[in-house]
């Protein structure tokens, strides 16, 4: 017997939605993000009517939490982030703007703006259905707002946004009830062409060389390692964002963020068809340490204790994790945004810091040990390991110092045979659930315990330090895969032609 579905509309408010349709729960986003009933729910789907999805807002949780939760989200991150594109037109899948020019035909010369309403890939006006549709295949926004213009006698695309549930028009009412009760998922996929000329790989890297995941001295072992496998590699920074998409894969060897130019050059080479690592998907998800500690629990991978609250739970941590406990903003990277505190009223203070730009935060236990292991996972499968040690003096691998200088520990490659079985394999489930793409796995170990810390994309590797066991043929494992991977995909491609 099939289980029914659990269909949760999450709204800002309660009384931001009073259409009454059967079979749907209304949920305010608090609710949502807060009470064990619904991060427990199975057989759930959430449809994100939330007023704002601004970046670490309580909408932005809503479809972050609902991912890591099986909750399938409408919107998910990766379509509120496609919102934000500075030049929406460019991100349009292949066909998606002729699919509009043939809709907005049927409007007359004297017609220079048309808003577009979509409700759940339905069309208010019926000119415009089938633009509606495509719309909704491609972002999976319930309710959304596209406005086109003309010019020089050419529609272009000039804004897309979301219609939160609170500014709905009472003159929609009746479509929306129709088309929220008919509501179909589809899914939309870009290819590109095949090519005939030798496998390209961009690795992009920024300016601050201090924070790059790689030293010079490995990255052009990168290159090195392409072409000895009759590839062409080349370094390139933020500046040749415009010709990546020439290359038939990008490996980023940059630390990543959502906001941040990564994630958007990430995005429009998947559009394009090109093998990336790591892909936007990773990350999002390695991105934010709320989302990465739901998901883990979802799947019973062992990590330390852990709760992510707001300002109005914090009562809650140290009952359950004690103290001293750590506090993490959700998007820090390099350590910044973990904090250790020793008392209630430390907690109070450094977690309305972090509380000030996100509107959750993650606590866990404190676990003391003297190194965490760092699996390096590639392709689903271990690719090296090192212990990276505290910094001296200090409880994290990396000290910042307050003139912005820091140091860290010492690092230590170790042969896979010698890395306890444990701790290899979670670290693989746990990477498993994020992608196929190169992640770093953190975790402690205290006796038979493992406690997964963090999962990390796009992972260090600098010549001296990761490479210590596998020399230049840890290089070459990574150039093979996207070697691999190239020619999949023009295998596909070619099958279709």
């Amino acid at each position: 017997m099939t289980t029914p579905m659990n269909i949760l509309f999450v709204v800002s408010h309660r009384s931001d939605w009073s259409l009454d349709i059967e079979g749907v729960d209304v949920v305010p986003a608090q609710s949502y993000l807060a009470d064990p009933a619904y991060r427990n729910l199975a057989n759930g789907r959430v449809f994100n009517l939330c007023n704002s999805y601004a970046y670490q807002s309580a909408g932005y949780y809503v479809s972050l939490l609902a991912q890591a939760r099986g909750h399938d989200p409408l919107p998910d991150v990766k379509a509120i982030e496609a919102l934000r594109a500075p030049a929406p037109q460019r991100m349009l899948p292949p066909g998606m703007l002729e699919v509009a020019r043939a809709s907005l035909a049927a409007f007359p010369p004297e017609v220079d703006t048309v808003a577009v309403h979509s409700y759940f890939g339905r069309a208010v006006d019926a000119r415009l259905g089938r633009l509606c549709e495509q719309l909704f295949n491609w972002l999976k926004m319930p309710m959304l707002c596209a406005q086109f213009v003309r010019e020089a006698g050419q529609w272009r695309l000039a804004s897309i946004a979301t219609l939160p549930a609170s500014a709905l028009p009472p003159k929609h009412v009746p479509q929306v009830i129709d088309a929220a009760a008919e509501c179909l998922q589809a899914h939309h996929h870009r290819t590109r062409e095949p090519s005939a000329r030798k496998p390209s790989v961009a690795i992009l890297c920024g300016d601050n060389e201090a924070k790059l995941p790689s030293n010079p001295a490995a990255l052009q072992k990168f290159v090195d390692a392409a072409a000895a496998l009759g590839m062409h590699a080349e370094i390139v920074g933020p500046a040749d964002a415009g010709r990546i998409v020439h290359f038939d894969a990008l490996f980023l060897r940059d630390t990543t963020a959502i906001d941040h130019y990564t994630y958007r050059i990430a995005r429009e080479a998947a559009h394009a068809g090109m093998v990336v690592i790591d892909d936007a998907d990773s990350i999002l998800k390695c991105n934010n340490k709320v989302y990465l500690a739901e998901l883990l629990a979802q799947h019973a991978i062992p990590t330390p204790k852990s709760l992510h609250v707001d300002l109005q739970h914090l009562d809650d941590v140290v009952p359950a994790l004690g103290l001293p406990c750590i506090l993490k903003q959700p998007d820090g990277a390099f350590s910044h945004g973990v904090v250790k505190v020793e008392s209630a009223a430390q907690l109070h203070a450094s977690a309305a810091t972090l509380l000030g730009t996100s509107e959750r935060i993650l606590a866990q236990e404190y676990l003391p040990t003297d190194f965490d292991w760092r699996i390096g996972i590639l392709d689903r499968k271990p690719l090296f390991v090192c212990k990276y040690y505290m910094a001296h003096g200090h409880w994290q691998i990396i000290k910042h110092e307050r003139d912005d200088r820091w140091h860290e520990g010492a690092t230590e490659a170790v042969a896979l045979a010698d890395v306890p079985a444990q701790v290899l394999e979670v670290a693989v489930r746990a990477a498993n659930l994020i992608g196929d793409g190169f992640y770093g796995v953190d975790l402690k170990q205290l006796g038979e315990r493992c406690a997964i810390i963090e999962i990390n994309d796009n992972p260090n590797v600098d010549a001296g330090n990761e490479d210590a066991i596998l020399q230049d043929d840890l290089y070459r494992q990574v150039m093979l895969v996207f070697r691999n991977r190239i020619e999949l995909r023009k295998g596909h491609a070619a099958r279709r032609a």
